[in-house]
């Protein structure tokens, strides 16, 4: 990382970053080529481990990719603020970010009620009771995370 002085290091640090963020980016290989989803997600952390839920249709572009070759490489990024800076005729922006990758897997149905749990305690503070017919019509997966390193650029003082 070329600006060590924006460099998040401390696991904890990079997991309150992931907790602020909305929306995780992942990269599959697709014929040597990124494919790209904005997904949102859920986030759990179990014997030092960070694992990402997803939820999509039960089928689709993904799925094919995953088959073929699980590695997946993730983004996520929050904080966004411009900055301006008259004095020296610049801007720039306040972000805070993680990068990663890890592999994915299915989750199998036996578990799809509490990784949807975990996904919607992501964008709710309460337990949210969601529909559960819709379960399914719903797949479930998961990144689990091999390597991540975040970086920021903060209001100073």
């Amino acid at each position: 990382m070329r600006r060590k002085d924006r460099e998040i290091t401390n696991k904890e640090d990079l997991i309150k970053v992931m907790e602020k963020c909305d929306v995780c980016r992942i990269a599959l290989n697709h014929d040597g080529y990124p494919y790209i989803l904005p997904l949102n997600f859920g986030m759990a952390v179990r014997e030092d481990k960070v694992e990402l839920y997803f939820h999509g249709a039960l089928e689709g572009m993904k799925y094919e990719l995953m088959a073929r070759d699980n590695r997946a490489g993730f983004e996520m990024d929050c904080g966004h603020r411009l900055v301006m800076e008259e004095d020296k005729g610049s801007c720039g922006m306040e972000y805070e970010s993680v990068i990663g990758r890890g592999h994915m897997e299915m989750v199998p149905d036996s578990e799809k009620y509490e990784a949807l749990c975990i996904l919607m305690r992501h964008y709710h503070q309460e337990d949210f009771p969601f529909n559960q017919a819709a379960m399914p019509q719903t797949k479930v997966f998961k990144l689990v995370v091999e390597s991540m390193e975040g970086k920021a650029r903060r209001k100073k003082g």
